[in-house]
């Protein structure tokens, strides 16, 4: 089934089901609009500020600085409601946002200080800023999605959610692109600080959303997967809340949770190995911070609009034809194929063209294939596992990659091109491998699980 298709379907769908559909995509698409901004800026802002190879080391430090702003998220899911843990960041985000636009002119710690240096704190604490936005923003969004469909609405329903993400995305990259050519008659500064107000702005549209879906969709309908919600029902007559580290030692103890945890970790690893030399070759290949920031927005373009294609035309009919344990296989191979092609043409075009296909396929495919394991699972995987996922297992996969380029920065410089394309060669070959094993176990858990009604992380579905 199309995301056409899928369209048409929906009108012939209850109301609640169409509502449902309809307004956690419109949130959806808020939230990746704002944050296909504020990925591109959080390297733009660090770069002029501090500089590009310091980007590795920004990422090991937001490990560490993240891990205790996690500890207070699992509270926090333990006191208040799913789509109030939404309310809260979207709301925490948007101001934030609003006052980082505000200091980004300011004449000593803004842009307005050309003097490009490590020990200016305002872009490393603006940098993890935004590392946070994936975490507390994107996979909450994704958590409270994942508690609300079931698998069967998932299968039906995650490629329309997808495909109006990016449509958002599309639009926002876009805007991003346009707005930094030189024949915009603004400053940079000013188009900058524009660049934090619209995301900030449109991100604080999301509470007013959720009132919408709260307000027009039954709660009885908002279950989800049906045994979970049962279960979760059960569990709260003990009146026995899990701790702060519930989600993190499910996440150790737990085999199905670890291997979520070990396909997104692939996956960022060989992501923070791309976007690095994405970064130094589209800065080298600059003029002024305006046209590389052009550079990296014209890049998100690109992937938000293949992604929105793959969403569009693909994703819904993959999951339908070859279901969830094919589709995991299916994605480390075709990465894999792809960085095969990059390593054997090994030029910036190639580079360029690999990244922008394999960040189209993450979003536009890998994400819903993925955020779907999470249906059968207990609310502490769903939201705490998840965050700890999201959070400090995608940063230590980055923290990885980044100490890969670390590496291969050094034995360029002391070895030359050869060994340099021999050892990505290496890292790629491992990590695909790896990642191949995990995703076939991990895709006939899955499987077992909806098959014989399971709640993985309960004590029947452990």
């Amino acid at each position: 089934m199309s995301f056409l298709s899928s369209i048409k379907k929906m009108w012939t769908l209850e109301a609640h089901e169409r509502g449902k559909l309809f307004w956690v995509t419109t949130i959806f698409a808020l939230v990746i609009t704002a944050y296909t901004i504020c990925k591109e800026m959080k390297d733009i802002v660090f770069v002029e500020i501090v500089g590009e190879s310091y980007i590795p080391y920004a990422k090991l430090v937001s490990i560490v600085v993240l891990i205790p702003a996690i500890i207070f998220y699992s509270y926090l899911v333990n006191k208040i409601h799913r789509y109030q843990l939404l309310y809260f960041y979207t709301v925490l985000y948007g101001v934030l946002g609003l006052i980082f636009a505000y200091l980004l002119g300011h004449p000593t710690i803004g842009i307005l200080n050309t003097n490009t240096d490590s020990s200016r704190l305002f872009g490393w604490i603006f940098y993890i800023f935004i590392e946070g936005y994936s975490p507390f923003i994107v996979s909450v969004m994704w958590a409270f999605a994942n508690s609300v469909f079931s698998p069967k609405e998932a299968k039906d329903g995650y490629g329309v959610l997808v495909g109006g993400s990016k449509i958002g995305g599309v639009l926002s990259a876009g805007f991003g692109w346009l707005l930094l050519k030189p024949w915009i008659p603004m400053t940079s500064l000013a188009k900058q600080q524009l660049l934090l107000v619209v995301p900030s702005l449109v991100i604080l549209l999301v509470p007013i959303t959720i009132m919408f879906l709260m307000n027009k969709v039954s709660g009885r309908f908002l279950h989800g997967y049906e045994a979970a919600y049962e279960y979760q029902k059960e569990t709260a007559k003990k009146k026995k809340k899990p701790g702060v580290f519930a989600g993190l030692k499910l996440l150790v103890r737990q085999p199905y949770v670890l291997g979520i945890f070990s396909i997104i970790f692939f996956y960022e690893a060989v992501n923070a190995v791309l976007s690095f030399l994405r970064i130094i070759y589209a800065k080298g290949g600059s003029v002024g911070m305006s046209e590389f920031g052009s550079k990296l927005f014209a890049l998100a373009f690109g992937y938000h609009l293949i992604g929105s294609i793959i969403a569009i035309f693909g994703t819904n009919a993959l999951l339908r034809w070859l279901g969830e344990r094919k589709c995991l296989l299916l994605i480390p191979v075709v990465i894999g194929l792809l960085l095969s092609v990059f390593l054997f043409v090994g030029t910036f075009e190639a580079l360029m063209v690999v990244f922008i296909i394999i960040r189209a396929i993450n979003y536009g495919f890998f994400y819903p294939v993925r955020e779907s394991l999470y249906i059968p699972t207990v609310k502490v995987v769903k939201f705490q596992s998840k965050a700890w996922i999201d959070a400090f297992g995608t940063k230590f996969a980055k923290g990885a990659g980044s100490q890969f380029n670390i590496v291969a920065q050094s034995v360029l410089k002391h070895w030359g091109f050869g060994l340099f394309q021999l050892f990505h060669w290496v890292f790629f070959a491992a990590i695909i491998g790896c990642w191949t094993v995990v995703a076939f176990f991990l895709g006939k858990r899955y499987v077992t699980a909806i098959k014989n009604n399971e709640v993985i992380g309960s004590e029947k579905g452990a």
